[in-house]
């Protein structure tokens, strides 16, 4: 007997909000799983051994439409049953959340698998651009897919 499963992403943005790991990890939640694991990418104070002070993202308006087409992408594996996964964009400090994704299946290791692949991909297609500024004052643009 074959079933049909259906793929949830109930929680997807590309958005200027504050991202909340909890709430994507509470969208994925499935009565079947018995993993969900998540990612948050947090700014962080170096890029390459130079100090940062601040981030900017600023996204093509295509930005949550190639964000869909990812997370269905990685939801087409049979093992997935939900998918939640958010990209910030606007200024952001050190600290602040950038990227949030959360993955549900039955066991861990194809959740750690699921979840690395749509972090891995959203990372090289997703038309969004970072402005970094250093501690020195100046600032380089990169990350254009």
């Amino acid at each position: 007997m074959t079933s049909s499963i259906t793929v949830r992403v109930p929680l997807l943005a590309v958005t200027t909000d504050p991202l909340d790991l909890s709430a994507h990890e509470a969208a994925v939640a499935d009565r079947r799983a018995g993993a969900v694991v998540s990612f948050h990418g947090v700014v962080r104070d170096h890029d390459h051994g130079r100090g940062v002070t601040t981030l900017e993202y600023e996204a093509h308006p295509s930005a949550a439409d190639v964000l869909r087409q990812v997370a269905t992408e990685i939801s087409a594996d049979p093992a997935v049953y939900a998918i939640a996964v958010s990209h910030r964009v606007g200024p952001l400090a050190i600290g602040d959340v950038a990227l949030v994704a959360a993955v549900s299946t039955a066991h861990r290791a194809a959740a750690f698998e699921a979840c690395a692949r749509l972090v891995d991909e959203v990372k090289a297609r997703l038309p969004v651009w970072k402005r970094q500024v250093f501690a020195d004052g100046t600032e380089e643009w990169v990350n254009c897919p």
